[in-house]
């Protein structure tokens, strides 16, 4: 009979990709991106006695993936001061990929996105439907649908404005 702990740590040995994305969307920088993945392992195994199952694990964590994000964002946006975006960044060497060129630019637009339209797109990025978005955003199908799509087009112009299209 597997344990508590046991059981949890397959189920995010499983989904520690979505974790990483979260993380990555939200945070800029590796040490916090770390820190934002630990916290939000802590925060996952914090309430996973509570997790009753009614909704699929994946749908449970993303909602404690995004909400921990959210507050470990506003936690980080009291301490910083308006340093740039840009001084975090990883900088690309001149042998990457263009899948690599591409996912830097991807990320660095997201992260001038609000935190409510960095979960649209992460759940989107996941596969989910506008009605699994709308559910874990807690508004309207209709709604995820509008936001998801102008969204998408504010997250293409903060890529063109950067000088790069794809």
């Amino acid at each position: 009979m597997k344990t508590l702990e046991s059981e949890f740590l397959e189920k995010i040995e499983s989904h520690k990709g979505m974790i990483f994305k979260v993380s990555k969307m939200y945070v800029d920088g590796k040490e916090d991106r770390e820190d934002l993945f630990q916290e939000i392992i802590y925060q996952l195994w914090k309430s996973y006695q509570n997790f009753e199952g009614k909704s699929q694990f994946s749908t449970w964590l993303y909602r404690v993936s995004i909400n921990t994000a959210l507050t470990f964002l506003n936690k980080e946006k009291k301490k910083t001061d308006n340093a740039s975006l840009t001084e975090n960044i990883d900088v690309q060497d001149e042998n990457s990929d263009e899948k690599e060129t591409q996912l830097e630019f991807f990320y660095k637009a997201v992260h001038e996105l609000n935190p409510v339209e960095k979960a649209l797109i992460f759940l989107f990025l996941e596969g989910q439907s506008h009605k699994e978005i709308a559910t874990n955003l807690g508004i309207t199908e209709v709604n995820a649908r509008v936001k998801l799509n102008r969204t998408k087009e504010k997250l293409q112009q903060i890529i063109k404005n950067y000088g790069y299209e794809f």
